[in-house]
């Protein structure tokens, strides 16, 4: 730390990227322990950073990344979107479906890039800035999954029908090692069962969004 740093906001941006490395929250004696200050410290951080919003505390007592960090990072979609397209075209283009990135907000999913392919005579219209529950549809299942299977593997792709919108299918796969992005690779396709290679197929899809944001 040098005299030209602040060393209260140093703190605060360590506990905000603590919070951010997980999906369980993080305690005031957990936060204390990996920054190296006392209980005290930690309480007045985290009460600074819930007057902005940036943190939350659930009932019981464990501290998040908080909403108002979505705010900060409105502008972060755009270059998320940019990252994710080539494998997003690659991917519509080969299944001839509609391919979707999908990021967590707040309890929702929210797509923030879409690609249709060129060659099909029909498929499904779905828009960038589309939301939905987490625990509806393909995008958002794959990412609760990643939730679940985050302590004991890697997941595999989630397949749905009719949860969103009755006759189509979709497929999804979790961004799996990007740190401070939640979100999910899919297509979505009018068909009464999604075809055995798309799964693989999105899994690869995501595996290479992942790696262009990392």
């Amino acid at each position: 730390m040098t005299a030209e740093t602040s060393q209260t906001l140093d703190r605060g941006l360590r506990v905000l990227k603590l919070l951010a490395d997980t999906d369980h929250g993080l305690t005031v004696t957990e936060l204390s322990n990996k920054l190296g200050v006392n209980r005290t410290v930690v309480y007045r951080l985290l009460a600074t950073l819930e007057q902005h919003a940036l943190v939350r505390r659930d009932l019981g007592g464990r501290a998040r990344v908080g909403l108002g960090v979505l705010r900060l990072g409105r502008q972060v979609h755009p270059l998320v979107r940019e990252a994710a397209l080539p494998a997003l075209r690659s991917l519509a283009e080969d299944i001839g479906a509609t391919a979707h990135l999908t990021l967590v907000d707040g309890s929702d999913a929210l797509a923030v890039a879409v690609v249709e392919p060129t060659w099909t005579d029909y498929h499904v219209a779905y828009r960038a800035g589309f939301r939905h529950p987490l625990d509806r549809g393909a995008a958002g299942r794959a990412i609760l999954s990643a939730r679940q299977t985050a302590e004991n593997g890697h997941p595999g792709y989630t397949l749905t029908h009719g949860e969103l919108e009755a006759g189509a299918s979709g497929a999804a796969a979790p961004l799996v090692g990007v740190s401070g992005v939640e979100g999910s690779v899919g297509v979505v396709m009018l068909a009464d069962a999604v075809p055995e290679r798309v799964g693989p197929r999105v899994l690869d899809a995501a595996r290479e969004v992942a790696d262009a944001l990392r």
